[in-house]
């Protein structure tokens, strides 16, 4: 069973930044479909940034297009998030779907995979 583990989380100033990253025991990540998503109280989940199997792909929410950034290598998928809003605070969750999905998406059904999640709260 693939496991998720994510890590950098925590409180950041409006401004700030903050990197997160996921770790999968079990496979090379590099060949996988990965995404971020978040889940703020009384929202619903929204897809972050995402990346297709290839690497060649990402998609980014319109809310951190220009701010947000998705990489990956064999081991962790990161998050690097930039000019932190209150907005962003969310729990970020990481996610891995199959190698056939070469072209990025943030449909959360095209994930079978999920960390548990890491708290980011953007507070002065």
């Amino acid at each position: 069973q693939l496991q998720l583990e994510e890590s950098g989380g925590g409180l950041v100033q409006p401004g700030g930044s903050v990197r997160l990253s996921c770790a999968a025991s079990g496979i090379a990540l590099d060949a996988y479909a990965v995404g971020w998503f978040r889940q703020a109280p009384g929202k619903e989940r929204e897809g972050v940034s995402c990346m297709g199997s290839t690497g060649a792909s990402t998609h980014y929410a319109d809310s951190v297009k220009g701010r947000f950034n998705i990489s990956r290598d064999n081991e962790k998928v990161y998050l690097e998030m930039n000019s932190l809003k209150p907005a962003d605070t969310a729990v970020y969750s990481c996610a891995v779907g199959g190698i056939w999905i070469v072209k990025a998406t943030c449909n959360p059904r095209e994930y079978a995979y999920w960390g548990q999640g890491t708290q980011v709260t953007v507070s002065s």
